[in-house]
């Protein structure tokens, strides 16, 4: 999932900058504050381009990691070997949670990874990298494929879609007032009104403050997918056994382990492992530390 979420953050602050850009160009934007700052207007402009943003990043979460991953779709009439067996498993757990099947992609990656997108739950993709085919047992990548049909079947991406929106509207609200302000103060002529640089100031400090309040609101998103990834694991261990999404986190504990001579190039990078980090770095995780995942699914095992 952590794939997903981050391209679908990156797409959700390029579009809001994008957005900006083009208010700022057909003269939109800066309407909202040639006469002071109007909150209730400036609210509402946040809220409907703060949540346009959002939805158009998820209407094009498929086509972003199809583009930027490589993902081949896997056709039945083509498929054989691993291929056609991550077909008619994938169609198995689609049918056990009751949606649609997905279209299913494989991607050349040495990272043992999967992950799930798309729309609605009724049109998603679930693509699995060769370096996943390659690591892991059936048993495991079974395990995988259950854990991101959950994520499809819990409506993770239409959740987030809706959290992003209120963020996005608190970023662009905020930011504006926050740009209004900074450059009211840099940007006064000897009779101690706006000067001529107002606005080129006014967009930059804006855009500035976007980005940072873009990051900042990422924390949140961040905290609701490592949430998430807990309800996923149950998912998949409520259709497949806890036993084997146990074995397959302890897979990938095993291989995070790995001195890094003999681990693959990326692997550092993967985030459906998660490590334990401190600090800062910890609030931008997307996935909990592997440890605490097999924690809790023991303790759902024993009842505690």
């Amino acid at each position: 999932m952590a794939k997903r979420v981050l391209m679908f953050v990156i797409t959700n602050i390029a579009v809001l900058l994008i957005f900006s850009i083009i208010m700022r160009l057909f003269n939109i934007g800066p309407m909202l504050s040639q006469h002071g700052l109007n909150y209730t207007a400036l609210l509402i402009y946040s809220a409907v381009f703060g949540f346009l943003g959002s939805f158009v990043s998820l209407f094009l979460s498929k086509m972003m990691a199809k583009m930027t991953m490589g993902v081949q779709i896997v056709e039945r009439s083509q498929a054989s070997g691993d291929a056609a067996w991550v077909i008619s498993t994938v169609e198995n757990l689609a049918n056990n949670v009751g949606i649609r099947m997905p279209e299913v992609g494989i991607y050349d990656s040495p990272e043992p990874n999967a992950f799930a997108t798309g729309w609605n739950r009724n049109n998603a993709l679930v693509a699995v990298s060769t370096g996943l085919l390659r690591a892991m047992s059936r048993d495991e990548i079974e395990a995988v494929l259950g854990h991101e049909i959950s994520h499809v079947a819990n409506g993770d991406m239409v959740t987030l879609t809706l959290i992003q929106g209120i963020l996005n509207t608190f970023v662009l609200f905020f930011a504006r007032v926050a740009a209004f302000f900074v450059s009211q103060a840099l940007s006064r002529d000897e009779n101690n009104q706006p000067g001529f640089l107002n606005n080129m100031v006014f967009f930059l400090v804006e855009i500035a403050f976007q980005i940072v309040f873009g990051i900042l609101a990422s924390i949140i998103v961040m905290w609701f997918s490592r949430f998430r990834e807990y309800r996923a694991d149950a998912g998949s261990a409520k259709l497949l056994g806890s036993s084997k999404m146990i074995q397959a986190l302890r897979r990938l504990q095993q291989m995070q382990d790995t001195p890094p001579d003999n681990r693959a190039p990326s692997f550092e990078a993967m985030k459906i492992a998660g490590h334990k980090r401190s600090g800062f770095l910890a609030l931008l995780a997307s996935h909990p530390p592997l440890e605490d995942r097999i924690k809790a699914l023991e303790n759902r095992t024993t009842g505690q």
